[in-house]
């Protein structure tokens, strides 16, 4: 027994690897290379839980359906660490440099992750293809990490597999931790999601070059340790400079998605906030906002739009106005056309639309800088949140968001939204919903109105024609159990698009676009809206 333990804390002869004890001393003594080892563990963890945000993250940026996007990005991910937990076995007798190169793999393909997928979505059209492979193969590499890890952390002191499991987990889970705070909370607003995840790669890969460097410089030899280092240093300066050149690649990927020139782009912790223009010597301007890649409005006819939304909502009392979305502040514009609005409170999510609105004058020149006015009260909040808690009540609530084709849009066309928006409502009050095409997407379009009326709101369906768009139409509703008048207001100011007569043709509905009986109410814990919404629109 002597000599085992005699031959195992001196050279083995055999030609299996020399134990770590030996080794090891060099780093000052056993318990500061446990102690390097389980930091590896720690930044490992960290990184790779990272990368799983960021490809989750982009992908509710570009797609909008961030529960689909984490549902097949954690899964596949998880379903590949076990697949790599299974290739590394064989990698067990060389952990130590076969971890090492895994992280140099993982540093690179995790750090340029980011930036291939966007490449794939903004010039190739294979980004669901681009996200499965990237996923498998992520998943597969920091799989191979932690059997890699175990090995290397049993051979420096002779631990009980329950305690070295135990110590391997506790770093593996505080490194979770703090990487998933970090990303949502100090990579993605100070750097962006590409930035981020490539420094993440410089990361990753300093952490396990640092391990070889302080550890295992001794077991490996020089020339394995200097081939590591100049491994490292390439991987390093790959993403060092996709980092220097990230900038400018957003800026082209992005300008490949849209038609016209970008004037101003800004991603926020809510969505990405993109202008474009075109001049043309022949017709006018174009202004385009879009929010995650979505169209907002036109300038070229964004008036049809809002006089359909404001108009028909402003009969009757109209002092006191409640807007819940409408950042751009084109919607207020036509609020503020009536003298007698005493008051007109916005709530928008999202404070850099709402500063775009005020400040950028491709915006102020359309909204006839509507901001600056003092009846104006502008709130910055989810609208869903602010109204459970709001106590005011209104004359007419104008819901203008984003279409419901998300998880963090589809509850503000629920039934329980539209019970608050009642709530908000003063007696005989009027809400005016934008609904989305009845003709592209007809199931979420009568859905909203069935979400409506089981909150208790009488509603009439309308929509008129808006290039931009095609066919868009509203959800006109009261609270006090009689179907409101299809009607302008008396006194309306003068309008381009709207009068009595096409109004009332817009509450007319040709057959094949005609109420559908057997869609059911969108509610928070059963979103249908999203199902119908996705279903219309997948093939256009």
């Amino acid at each position: 027994m002597s000599t085992e333990t005699e031959q195992h804390e001196h050279h083995d002869t055999t030609g299996t690897p020399p134990s770590a004890e030996n080794t090891a001393e060099g780093f000052r003594g056993r318990s500061l290379a446990r102690f390097a080892v389980l930091v590896a563990v720690f930044v490992c963890s960290a990184c790779g839980l990272v990368y799983e945000l960021a490809l989750v993250a982009l992908g509710s940026y570009l797609i909008g359906n961030s529960v689909g996007q984490a549902s097949i990005v954690l899964s596949l991910m998880v379903f590949a660490m076990g697949v790599g937990a299974l290739l590394a076995k064989p990698l067990q007798r060389w952990a130590a440099v076969s971890f090492v190169a895994v992280e140099l793999v993982l540093a690179l393909l995790g750090g340029l992750s980011v930036l291939g997928l966007y490449a794939a979505f903004a010039w190739l059209s294979l980004y669901m293809p681009m996200l499965i492979a990237i996923s498998l193969v992520l998943g597969v590499l920091i799989g191979a990490e932690i059997p890699l890890l175990m090995v290397l952390l049993q051979r420096i002191r002779r631990q009980e597999a329950g305690s070295a499991v135990a110590d391997m987990f506790a770093a593996d889970y505080v490194g979770a931790l703090i990487g998933g705070l970090a990303f949502p909370f100090l990579l993605l607003p100070l750097l962006g999601q590409i930035k981020g995840a490539l420094l993440v790669g410089m990361l990753n890969a300093a952490a396990g070059l640092g391990l070889v460097l302080t550890v295992y410089r001794r077991e490996l030899g020089g020339r394995v340790v200097a081939l590591m280092t100049v491994l490292a240093l390439l991987v390093g300066g790959v993403l060092g400079g996709a980092f220097a050149l990230s900038t400018r690649f957003e800026t082209t990927a992005r300008q490949a998605l849209y038609s016209d020139p970008v004037v101003f782009a800004e991603r926020t912790k809510y969505q990405e906030v993109v202008l474009t223009r075109s001049r043309s010597l022949t017709g006018p301007e174009d202004t385009r906002l879009y929010l995650n890649g979505d169209l907002q409005f036109s300038s070229v006819d964004e008036h049809r739009y809002h006089e359909a939304l404001v108009h028909p909502a402003m009969t009757g009392e109209h002092s006191n106005v409640l807007i819940l979305g409408g950042g751009d502040g084109l919607a207020l514009r036509e609020v503020l056309r009536y003298p007698d609005v005493e008051q007109a409170t916005l709530v928008e999510m999202d404070p850099a639309v709402l500063r775009l609105g005020r400040t950028d004058e491709r915006l102020t020149s359309l909204n006839d800088h509507a901001f600056d006015d003092p009846r104006v009260n502008t709130v910055t909040a989810d609208a869903f949140s602010w109204l459970r808690d709001n106590r005011n009540r209104y004359d007419v609530v104008l819901v203008d968001m984003p279409d419901p084709d998300s998880t963090e849009t589809a509850k503000l066309y629920s039934t329980e939204f539209y019970t608050l928006v009642q709530q908000a409502m003063a007696e005989g009050a009027r809400v005016n919903v934008q609904a989305g095409s009845p003709y592209f997407a007809a199931e979420a379009y009568w859905c909203i109105e069935a979400s409506m009326r089981k909150a208790g709101l009488s509603t009439v369906p309308y929509s008129r024609p808006i290039p931009s768009f095609g066919q868009w139409g509203f959800h006109l509703g009261e609270a006090d159990g009689s179907a409101p008048a299809l009607r302008l207001p008396d006194g309306a100011p003068p309008l381009r698009t709207l009068d009595e007569r096409t109004l009332r043709a817009a509450s007319v509905f040709p057959p094949d676009l005609d109420r559908i009986p057997s869609v059911e109410p969108s509610t928070l814990m059963h979103p249908k809206i999203i199902e119908y919404e996705r279903g219309a629109w997948k093939n256009y």
